[in-house]
């Protein structure tokens, strides 16, 4: 493995900021968990009525006409970046999506979100191995730490999972496709922005899933509940969480960023009070406490990183952001002579 190989990897694990969390980190994490963690409520409301693959190609397709709207967003990628957008496309969104929605109909939304926070774990695992490191001691402790909350919120509703052994499976394939995906995501990001990359992902899933979404027309009613709850899936739990999300991955790392696994199930639990008037117990209240403190761990930087002071973006150095035009205008960010080069055509 050759130096720049190596330290492309590096910035997949690291991101570009090594520093501890700023607010502007936690916000844009948090806003993501909350959509990811919603998007298992209007899944469960467009299935009433829609075939699964109809919903998965649906809500790809929705994000990915959302994200079309941003003239910016329209930009080409290179064509010796397109292996790896197919490639994350296809673990991290097209299969993951399929399965996650077929699983919700076999599995009660309590135990997928339980699942869902062994992102942090697979993503850990995947890191280390690609980058032949094992992580460091502190984030092994918020991992451990994470997942130990996530358990006690968890803990009352699993003695009474209905739970079939298939959907179990899927999930955690799902969640693993994602990990993998992960650290493929924070190079191309770094690259050509959140925007542009979010887009052809999400277009090239919704491709891949139409097959799925034809096909399951037949099987589908199309009551107002659950076409109000696709679109809403699609405008917002796909294109503009992607394009939040992909931000905080290319910004914080792929392991930091799988901080919002610990989120997602919170959330659940909160619209379960708000909207579902379920009842909390105490010991969840203490996971909240426990999970949170995990993410709190695993967001810090590396000890020795000295604070960055912040750069307006396209100089010389500048941390890959955002990279949109309302103007239709493109750019990319580049490594010359150490430093991220922003160049726009």
């Amino acid at each position: 493995m050759d130096n720049e190989e190596h330290r492309s990897i590096s910035d997949a694990v690291e991101g570009t900021s090594q520093a501890d969390f700023r607010a502007r980190d936690w916000g844009q994490l948090g806003l993501a968990a909350f959509i990811f963690g919603s998007s298992f409520l209007f899944i469960t409301l467009s299935l009433r009525s829609l075939n699964a693959g109809t919903v998965a190609f649906g809500k790809a397709a929705l994000g990915a006409a959302a994200l079309a709207m941003v003239p910016g967003a329209r930009c080409s990628i290179r064509r010796p970046d397109w292996g790896r957008l197919v490639l994350a496309s296809l673990l991290g969104m097209a299969v993951p999506t399929i399965l996650f929605t077929i699983a919700q109909e076999r599995i009660p939304s309590a135990l997928a979100g339980m699942l869902v926070s062994a992102t942090a774990i697979f993503t850990a695992v995947v890191a280390s191995v690609e980058t032949r490191t094992l992580p460091r001691s502190t984030r092994l402790v918020g991992l451990l730490v994470g997942f130990t909350g996530i358990v006690l919120i968890s803990a009352p509703n699993l003695s009474a999972l209905d739970a079939e052994a298939l959907g179990v499976i899927l999930v955690l394939a799902a969640v693993l496709g994602h990990s993998v995906a992960t650290t493929i995501y924070a190079p191309l990001q770094q690259t050509y922005g959140s925007m542009r990359v979010a887009l052809w992902l999400v277009a090239i899933s919704a491709v891949l899933l139409a097959p799925f979404g034809f096909f399951g027309l037949t099987d589908s009613t199309f009551e107002l509940t659950s076409i109000i709850a696709l679109l809403i899936l699609g405008v917002i739990g796909t294109g503009l969480v992607w394009a939040v999300f992909l931000g905080v991955i290319g910004r914080v790392g792929a392991v930091r960023a799988s901080i919002a696994g610990y989120i997602i199930p919170i959330v659940a639990l909160i619209l379960g009070v708000l909207i579902l008037s379920e009842r909390v117990e105490l010991v969840q209240v203490v996971g909240v406490v426990v999970a949170l403190a995990g993410g709190y761990i695993l967001s810090k930087g590396k000890a020795s990183t000295a604070p960055v002071a912040e750069e307006e973006e396209g100089q010389p150095g500048t941390r890959p952001e955002i990279l949109v035009s309302l103007d239709g205008s493109c750019g990319t960010m580049e490594r010359v002579g150490g430093t991220w080069q922003n160049t726009t055509r």
